[in-house]
């Protein structure tokens, strides 16, 4: 029987080596590849959106992994949602948003969710994604949405102590207000470890694992 191939689509080089892990861990008999391009986050940054031309060159990217032969595509980044989702409409194989699976979990855990990013060209497109996962699912939720104001520019600039301290704290606040987190950043992620179990008294989630799990037990299974 022929291997399933699995197309990553990433807007950071920098999650390839995440994504080969978790590959490794739930699905190791799958066949993989990446398109990475950070121009297309750095353009998101740059003009607080994601621009129509932007948004081409995403359904660029998820057409061209197609054309290479993947069976399914994951793309990676929660701020070109919107794209990724025009790009599904227009492939004849499964597009995944990374974030997908873990807003739906939320979603079954409570309606009292928080979403947190350290970018604002995250945080929009992944709150929308919970309120819609939550009207697909018949079920009324209250999102409360914190920004981690600084926390982005610090990591890119090398201060990862910096942006973990700033993480951390706006998670130990929003714990107190919600029933569930959900990270709109997979570099979020590690912050979350640093946390003593006392501090993290909630489900916090993030969205690779949560993708990569569910697609081995959906679409490549």
């Amino acid at each position: 029987m022929k291997k399933r191939t699995l197309g990553f689509v990433h807007t950071s080089a920098t999650l390839v080596p995440l994504f080969q892990q978790l590959t490794n861990e739930y699905l190791s008999d799958v066949d993989t590849f990446n398109i990475a391009d950070d121009s297309i986050i750095k353009d998101v940054i740059k003009k607080g959106e994601l621009t129509p031309n932007t948004a081409a060159r995403v359904v660029n990217h998820i057409q061209a992994a197609e054309a290479a032969g993947a069976d399914v595509i994951l793309a990676t980044c929660s701020s070109i949602g919107s794209a990724i989702e025009t790009a599904a409409t227009l492939c004849n194989i499964p597009v995944i948003r990374v974030d997908q699976a873990m807003a739906d979990e939320a979603v079954q855990i409570s309606d009292k969710i928080g979403v947190i990013a350290t970018l604002p060209t995250t945080l929009g497109p992944t709150s929308d994604l919970v309120k819609r996962r939550a009207e697909a699912a018949g079920k009324k939720v209250t999102i409360t949405s914190i920004l981690c104001e600084g926390a982005f520019e610090a990591l890119m600039s090398g201060d990862a102590a910096k942006h973990d301290e700033t993480v951390a704290t706006a998670l130990k606040s929003l714990i107190k207000e919600v029933d569930v987190i959900v990270l709109a950043q997979a570099s979020m992620a590690r912050v979350v470890d640093t946390l003593t179990e006392d501090e993290k008294s909630i489900p916090i989630l993030a969205s690779p694992a949560i993708a990569m799990k569910k697609l081995a037990e959906t679409h490549l299974k």
